[in-house]
């Protein structure tokens, strides 16, 4: 019989990252390749456009700034989901 170390006794069964984290991670990725999309679109017009800002211009930014505050929501829920993952594992304490 295979004797296991005290982090092999807690750590079996434990996904890592866990399934949590990555869909925060892929959802993340998700939205930088929008953002990259977004931003070409963005020097794209402004390129073409010296006038100033025209309304799709300002479209484009305004979805930024909502993908930025989705991507702040899903940064919070993989921090949650670490820490979790941290916990379960004994490396931070529950609080």
């Amino acid at each position: 019989m295979e004797k296991l170390t005290p982090s092999e006794k807690i750590c079996k069964g434990i996904d890592v990252p866990t399934d949590n984290e990555v869909e925060a991670l892929s959802a993340m990725k998700a939205l930088k390749i929008r953002v990259r999309e977004i931003k070409k679109k963005i020097s794209d017009i402004s390129l073409t456009n010296k006038k100033g800002k025209n309304e799709s211009l300002l479209a484009l930014e305004k979805d930024l700034m909502r993908i930025k505050e989705e991507w702040d929501r899903w940064d919070k829920k993989r921090s949650k989901a670490a820490r979790e993952r941290m916990v379960l594992l004994g490396h931070e304490e529950k609080e």
